[in-house]
């Protein structure tokens, strides 16, 4: 029986920090566009689409590889609720990084906007639905910027408290962790 990888795969690396830095963007982006009616308004929405509609394939990719790649386990000795609580918030990082982008694609649709590319509408155009779309698009963001700080304060308890060597694994040029050197 082949071992579990010390590692993530380079394709899931790749994947996770180049997503983190369009999440991450795409939040400021969303936050800055509410507030800003100047002529930079516009671009912000453009960008806000274009960039929403690269993280809904690149999260389609990385859900595919996460499936298919095996990818290191957590350190032994974490207790069980611990791990449910990853597992958890793992579940819930994927599931906003998928819905939000399709959110952000039924609220356009909604709204009668144009959609990048031509894209087809997935929602009717009905501005309450709209309204409910918007509301919720906007209350999911804020629900992924905290899912990402719980994310981040995890990776630091692991790297400067318990330092397990978890967020290596994952880092884009890992070593590997000190429960799996030989």
């Amino acid at each position: 029986m082949k071992s579990a990888p010390s590692v993530f795969h380079p394709l899931a690396r790749l994947l996770h920090w180049g997503m983190a830095v369009l999440i991450l963007a795409m939040l400021f982006i969303g936050v800055s566009m509410v507030g800003d009616l100047s002529p930079r308004h516009t671009l912000f929405i453009q960008l806000h689409k274009a960039t929403g509609l690269t993280l809904l394939v690149l999260v389609l990719i990385r859900i595919g590889v996460r499936l298919s790649v095996p990818h290191p386990p957590l350190p032994r000795d974490i207790p069980a609720l611990q791990r449910l609580a990853a597992g958890a918030s793992h579940l819930l990082l994927y599931g906003l990084m998928l819905g939000m982008p399709l959110l952000g694609w039924a609220m356009q649709s909604a709204g009668g906007y144009p959609l990048p590319l031509q894209l087809p509408a997935i929602a009717p155009h009905d501005l309450r639905l709209y309204s409910i779309l918007r509301q919720a698009h906007g209350a999911l963001g804020y629900l992924l910027f905290a899912t990402i700080l719980l994310h981040l304060g995890a990776a630091l308890m692991h790297a400067l408290v318990r330092r397990d060597g978890v967020l290596r694994t994952m880092w884009p040029t890992p070593a590997p962790r000190p429960d799996q050197r030989r």
